[in-house]
């Protein structure tokens, strides 16, 4: 069974990171580029996705959001490198 909500980490073109969570991850990104997404992505493209990460419901997306969000930039950075964040 695959999961019903998205974490995802998008690196923008300014070299920020990005959070958010997405039933549909490739559409949500879709929306971003077209500049219908979150406000802080607008015209900070091109935007690629750099971590993605499966959650059981809305509730625990959005809990896991919260805690990258968290992490700042050096923990995000290691996440899409692939790593783990430091805890």
């Amino acid at each position: 069974m695959t999961a019903a909500w998205h974490v995802y980490i998008l690196r923008c073109g300014d070299g920020s990171f990005y959070t958010g969570i997405a039933r549909d991850v490739e559409a949500r990104v879709a929306q971003h580029a077209a500049g219908r997404g979150a406000r802080y992505t607008r015209g900070r493209g091109p935007l690629a996705v750099v971590h993605v990460e499966a959650a059981a419901d809305r509730g625990e997306a959005q809990r896991r959001e919260a805690a990258i969000r968290r992490l700042g930039r050096a923990g995000k950075a290691a996440l899409a490198a692939g790593g783990r964040e430091a805890t």
